[in-house]
């Protein structure tokens, strides 16, 4: 073994590296904590102002409310400006021998991290505003884990698609809304089929399906997207 194999770090451990680095600017900017959560706050709130105190209506709506609002900011925080390489940072990932899949994820284990703290934010929102029913909820927290992982794949891929281009914001969503209907549908069935004391073993199994499927399209173009940046 030469003495840079033995020094040069596992592809695990650079993947770690690149989230704890996009996490560490993510905690300085506040991006997601201090702008689009409260944005997605205040989204959870219109309906109920709309509606009025409609509760049965409201309990209905809440649960597929707070996954729409999810999807939709959840796309801004992915796309967020602190996850934007420049020429340099990526000239110099390349000089360190990061292969460009790697260098995708970690950041989508960082952007899925963030969206774990997202919806825990909002969670406690939802449920004080539209006091769902919650029975079988234990099962939100494998949802809200799926949620997060594909989501955060989608929107590294569409944020590598759109990297460098100024409407990278407006881009990013119309890439990432459409592929993202199996996750939203997933998430939203998980509750309704637990409250009938069914397990939703199937809606969690296709939510798991499309993240295989992301995963593996990132595997594949992630040299392509490297060089097109």
């Amino acid at each position: 073994m030469t003495a840079q194999a033995a020094t040069t770090p596992s592809p695990w451990r650079q993947c770690v590296e690149l989230a704890r680095k996009d996490l560490r600017l993510e905690l300085r900017t506040g991006e997601v904590l201090l702008v689009t959560a409260p944005f997605g706050a205040v989204a959870l709130l219109f309906v109920p102002l709309a509606i009025g105190p409609d509760t049965p209506l409201l309990r209905q709506l809440g649960p597929g409310m707070f996954w729409v609002v999810v999807l939709l900011f959840g796309v801004l925080v992915t796309l967020r400006q602190s996850a934007a390489d420049g020429p340099a940072q990526l000239a110099v990932l390349r000089l360190c021998g990061v292969h460009p899949g790697v260098r995708l994820a970690g950041r989508a284990l960082a952007n899925a991290m963030l969206l774990l703290t997202f919806q825990a934010v909002l969670a406690p929102v939802a449920i004080a505003l539209y006091n769902p029913d919650l029975t079988g909820g234990l099962w939100l927290i494998p949802a809200m884990v799926l949620v997060a992982a594909g989501l955060a794949a989608l929107g590294t891929v569409a944020g590598a698609l759109a990297e460098g281009l100024a409407g990278r914001t407006i881009l990013g969503p119309l890439l990432v809304v459409p592929v993202a209907l199996p996750l939203l549908l997933g998430a939203t069935q998980v509750l309704a089929t637990a409250r009938h004391e069914q397990a939703p073993w199937p809606w969690l199994l296709l939510m798991l399906a499309a993240i295989g499927v992301i995963a593996l399209t990132v595997a594949l173009v992630a040299r392509f997207l490297e060089e097109s940046a």
